[in-house]
């Protein structure tokens, strides 16, 4: 396994011209970034995130035990962002979860909870034709339910699904 490596960017402003510096730096792609802002805030913080920031400090509040904090936080996989950048990342995921997942019958995993319930029953051994009867529902049913999220998600098998499900948290 390759490990994450951390590197600190500083940029006049946030926006997507730092986002393309970013995605111009010969970086692994597990890289995670520390980006030190002079200016402004112009970026929806998922797409920050989405371009591999898990800190973010503002320059004119930055010392270097600030900055050494933000380091240590983010090569141990945790995050140090601004409270006003928190709050935007919430309110996004909210609307995520409010207005496009939930509709479509799915959270955040990417699993509705039919799935995500079948996921759990074959992690604890049962086979399918267990699972229709606990849930009541059919075994195609219970069949399709499967394969469906194992499409979606780009999995091989029950046992990648299971795994997938465990290290994501979901059971």
């Amino acid at each position: 396994m390759q490990e994450a490596t951390t590197a600190v960017v500083t940029v006049k402003a946030a926006d997507s011209f730092a986002m393309s510096l970013l995605r111009s730096l010969s970086a692994p792609a597990t890289t995670r970034f520390i980006l030190v802002v002079d200016g402004g805030w112009h970026l929806e913080p998922s797409v920050a995130a989405e371009h591999g920031v898990r800190a973010v400090l503002w320059r004119a509040e930055t010392s270097s035990a600030v900055l050494l904090q933000a380091v240590l936080a983010v090569t141990t996989g945790h995050a140090w962002l601004p409270p006003l950048l928190q709050g935007q990342l919430l309110e996004q995921i909210e609307y995520i979860q409010r207005a496009v997942l939930h509709p479509r019958g799915l959270n955040a995993s990417g699993l509705t909870s039919r799935e995500i319930d079948v996921l759990r029953l074959i992690s604890e051994g049962l086979d399918l034709s267990e699972i229709a009867l606990k849930m009541s529902y059919s075994e195609r049913t219970i069949k399709k339910t499967l394969s469906a999220s194992l499409n979606r998600l780009g999995l091989r098998n029950r046992v990648h699904a299971v795994s997938y499900a465990i290290r994501a948290g979901i059971i």
